[in-house]
């Protein structure tokens, strides 16, 4: 199953409701969620700075990360970024792809 890091940053919204209901409530909207579209959360982190918390999440496929995505930003209480992840046999795989590429020049 595909992983993917989401890096999320609250806005002042975000903020207020998880003041009120807190980082462990966070994590448990989260894991329903993945749950009811086939994936999983690996990992839940808050943190420090620009962003406020980064989570890795096993989703079915892209499909499904876009999805996710939509419906967090819709909602408008966090700004999220979603990664892609490899692993490194999937970036093995990948070297071994022949690419006809001429740089610029």
């Amino acid at each position: 199953m595909p992983k993917y890091l989401a890096v999320a940053s609250y806005t002042s919204e975000g903020i207020k409701g998880l003041t009120k209901a807190g980082g462990v409530s966070r994590r448990v909207v989260v894991e329903k969620l993945l749950k009811s579209l086939g994936g999983h959360l690996e990992a839940f982190y808050f943190a420090f700075g620009e962003n406020d918390a980064y989570l890795i999440l096993d989703v079915p496929d892209n499909l499904t990360a876009a999805a996710i995505s939509l419906a967090v930003a819709g909602a408008g209480a966090t700004k999220m970024k979603t990664i892609e992840l490899l692993t490194p046999e999937e970036i093995d795989r990948a070297m071994q792809k022949h690419v006809d590429y001429a740089p610029p020049g």
